[in-house]
């Protein structure tokens, strides 16, 4: 690959990973609720999940995904479920308890990096990328493994600091929360994020 090769994939990546879409709409909310250190397990999620498909499509995605159409399609279906049902769990938040900054809710860091992959694998739009749109860019079948290393290293980059950006912006307005009546607020507006992510997802 060529550097301007290099620069077109980053860019590409970049408009993937600021475009409105479930991961965004799901970190936003995962960090208002939980804050923005309970949001990097998420993140991680996600990007193992890009980087997945990433390996896979220099080893024919098509192809897999071809093969594998009913399985992805339920793996949507769970996605999207799994959303609704963090979204309704987040509505029904009876705690209301007020963010103590620089201490946000615990949560597990694997239980949050599965739900990142879970709903970075329920995302139509990133199959699409990767088995349709990446191999605009260079000849995947004809890569060698520095080539293969530099693309995984901005993907993951830029899906990483993206994420955590949008994480972080949420995580500070959570931070200016003073009262419960506001942290319900906040708790039903990630809880309808939620339930709206699950919703785009399941229509696409």
């Amino acid at each position: 690959m060529t550097l301007a090769s290099y620069l077109a994939l980053a860019a590409a990546v970049l408009v993937l990973a600021l475009t409105p879409g479930p991961v965004v709409v799901a970190t936003v909310a995962r960090s208002l609720f939980s804050g923005l250190r309970a949001s990097a397990g998420f993140v991680a999620g996600v990007a193992a999940v890009d980087l997945a498909y990433l390996l896979l499509a220099v080893f024919g995605l098509s192809a897999i995904s071809a093969a594998l159409g009913e399985l992805f399609v339920a793996v949507k279906i769970l996605g999207a479920a799994y959303l609704v049902y963090l979204g309704i769990r987040l509505w029904t938040d009876r705690t209301h308890e007020i963010p103590i900054a620089g201490a946000p809710a615990p949560r597990r860091f694997w239980k949050s990096f599965a739900e990142g992959a879970l709903v970075d694998l329920a995302n139509p739009k990133i199959i699409l990328f990767y088995a349709a749109f990446l191999p605009t860019f260079a000849d995947l079948g004809a890569l060698g493994g520095g080539e293969v290393a530099i693309m995984a290293a901005i993907v993951v980059g830029i899906l990483v600091a993206t994420n955590l950006g949008f994480a972080w912006l949420a995580s500070r307005a959570r931070a200016l929360i003073k009262s419960r009546r506001a942290v319900k607020a906040i708790n039903r507006t990630s809880g309808t994020l939620m339930i709206g992510a699950g919703a785009w997802v399941a229509t696409r």
